[in-house]
């Protein structure tokens, strides 16, 4: 079994350097592929209400036989239900459906700007990890303004903001303003979903030089950067080989060729996307 190390929060708890994303599993596919996960040595497992399957998540982490304080599980609130008590209400029911007296991590899932109840929302999460329901709270998909905002009108901050992040879109300048307010970066869509980045000719040759794979490649160089990859696989030994990338480095030169490529996002953008 593979050994995972560890980032340290800001407060004070602690999160995998890589965990198993399961967007878009149906309830029965998390439900077997979070337990092979788990055995194989992953335990940080992603979820949201909008996946739609945090019940076999929940399900997936009980039968898994691995001892429930040693799982990191994560979960995110809609953007239905974001407002104070419909935060505090949206919680219940994800940890009612996740079988779970409490939730390691919980994000907001996007920001919705438009909307803009999000700080009313995160109220309500300071308030749930007051209360010892949830061990860190964060954020998805903020970008540093949303950040500086929660900050300054509640004084506590993220501990975590998942944001798109692959070769193909870097977030540079975020991830140094997550690294000066000691924010933890965490990736989703790492391996660039939908684009041609794992065949691409400098991505391969530096899998054949380093005899690995060019998923391996690109997972590695997001935990150099400092990031959290969350790569979604059901498959054992996609999960496996995903897990296996703190057996190797790449050098600067490296480095640079993964992450050389023109930018562009394949998801949406915090400032007008709306996801309710």
């Amino acid at each position: 079994m593979v050994s995972i190390p560890t980032h340290t929060l800001n407060d004070g708890t602690q999160l995998p350097a890589i965990g198993l994303g399961t967007w878009p599993m149906s309830d029965a596919e998390a439900e077997r592929a979070v337990p092979e996960a788990l055995g194989l040595g992953y335990r940080l497992v992603d979820t949201a209400t909008n996946y739609r399957n945090e019940s076999g998540v929940g399900l997936g982490v009980a039968r898994s036989g691995v001892p429930r304080e040693e799982v990191v599980v994560t979960t995110k609130l809609p953007g239905r239900h974001h407002g104070y008590e419909e935060t505090l209400a949206s919680f219940e029911e994800s940890r009612r459906r996740l079988g779970l007296e409490y939730v390691d991590l919980y994000l907001i899932h996007w920001p919705l700007p438009r909307v803009d109840k999000y700080v009313d929302s995160w109220r309500a999460m300071v308030k749930l990890q007051e209360d010892g329901l949830v061990r860190s709270i964060g954020v998805s998909n903020f970008t540093a303004e949303h950040i500086e905002r929660l900050e300054k009108e509640t004084g506590v901050l993220p501990s975590v903001n998942q944001i798109e992040l692959h070769p193909f879109f870097p977030q540079d300048e975020l991830r140094a303003f997550h690294a000066a307010k000691g924010i933890l970066t965490e990736s989703w869509s790492p391996l660039g979903r939908g684009t041609d980045l794992l065949t691409d000719p400098a991505v391969t040759s530096v899998a054949d030089a380093l005899k690995v794979t060019p998923g391996q490649v690109v997972l590695r160089w997001h935990t150099q950067l400092g990031a959290v990859p969350i790569p979604k696989s059901s498959d054992p030994e996609r999960q496996r080989a995903n897990l296996d990338v703190f057996g190797f480095e790449l050098d600067q030169e490296q480095l640079r060729a993964v992450g050389d490529r023109v930018h562009r996002r394949v998801g949406g953008d915090p400032e007008v996307h709306e996801e309710f």
